[in-house]
């Protein structure tokens, strides 16, 4: 299959944004899409697939992801839909983030963002923050059922057919949430927009221990002239009278312009030191997944699971010297092993 002139111009615009995130990506005729081993929460086709300019236009659209950014979160509660619930105000914060392509091969992508910030003395800090796994034509995506579960879901093969699975991993990578969905280029907008699904309370709302305990939402992302946007459409929903209700709607946009007047470095230093470590981790969790046929793993509102203060802090330690990768992983493995 060749790409018409369209279809060209595309990648090559696609490409460029890329390469303004400091990737150096191989060109479009280049790419072969293939089954990826992505782990057992992603998995991908069993047979191969011919390349095509359909998919190698989606994966320019997923790397131009890809850099340094200064980001600005706005999440605001809308319409309510239980009487007496009030929305609360809108929560507006930001910071920079570097993401990098942690994994880049066919049918398999994974962005790693991480968190800059300053420390008490004004230095930086730099915070694990969440992952992003795309897969593409998945047989299977890792979702949400709510009370600390998550369960392998089937995609059905009309689904599967040209779609990208995004599963959204937490600061320790345990899971978060993940959902299927296209890529589509319409009036000059890359975007991809997942199918609605359950996700966990953000600690933005699970410190107030509020009356609902999900969000059902879409998930989506589009690449804008300075970086992109993560739009998503929330309904949280709670239990009332012993009947689940939704008691609000909320509109969340998070905004990613490209940015390089930040301690980049710092981040890049940590990634350095704790990759590995990292690596040893997400290997730990896709066991625990495979082995269970999903995972359990009890929620906290702070740190999104019980064990993320653990394994963060373990490879905080790592990144200032204090710990070896070896014993670190050894103990991250028996952590994560006793996950039900």
């Amino acid at each position: 299959m060749h790409a018409d002139k369209d279809d060209k111009t595309m990648i090559q615009v696609l490409a460029q944004a890329a390469l303004a995130g400091g990737l150096l990506l191989a060109a479009a005729t280049a790419a072969q899409a293939a089954p990826a081993q992505g782990g057992p929460g992603q998995a991908a086709p069993a047979a191969a697939t011919a390349p095509s300019a359909r998919y190698e236009r989606d994966r320019q659209a997923i790397l131009a992801m890809a850099g340094t950014y200064k980001v600005r979160f706005d999440f605001r509660e809308t319409a309510a839909f239980t009487p007496g619930y009030q929305p609360i105000p809108a929560k507006i914060s930001g910071g920079h983030e570097v993401v990098r392509v942690i994994e880049d091969r066919p049918g398999l992508i994974r962005l790693q963002h991480l968190l800059v910030v300053e420390d008490h003395d004004g230095k930086p800090a730099v915070v694990k923050h969440w992952r992003q796994d795309w897969v593409y034509e998945p047989q299977s995506v890792l979702t949400y059922g709510g009370k600390g579960r998550w369960g392998l879901t089937a995609v059905a093969a009309a689904e599967r057919s040209g779609a990208w699975s995004q599963t959204v991993w937490q600061t320790d990578d345990s899971p978060r949430y993940g959902g299927v969905g296209r890529w589509v280029y319409d009036d000059g907008v890359a975007r991809w927009t997942s199918n609605e699904t359950w996700r966990p309370l953000a600690r933005r709302d699970a410190v107030r221990h509020p009356v609902y305990d999900r969000y059902v939402g879409t998930n989506r992302h589009a690449l804008t002239p300075t970086g992109w946007v993560h739009e998503q459409d929330n309904a949280k929903i709670g239990t009332k009278d012993g009947a689940s209700v939704t008691f609000v709607h909320e509109a969340v946009l998070n905004t990613y312009q490209r940015a390089d007047d930040f301690p980049v470095a710092a981040a890049d230093a940590y990634w350095a030191r704790t990759k590995d470590y990292w690596a040893e981790v997400r290997a730990a969790w896709d066991e625990a997944i495979r082995r269970g046929g999903g995972v359990s793993v009890t929620e906290e509102a702070e740190s999104g699971s019980v064990l993320a203060p653990k394994l963060m802090g373990m490879a905080d330690d790592i990144a200032a010297g204090k710990a070896e990768v070896a014993a670190s992983v050894a103990e991250a493995r028996k952590l994560i092993a006793a996950a039900r």
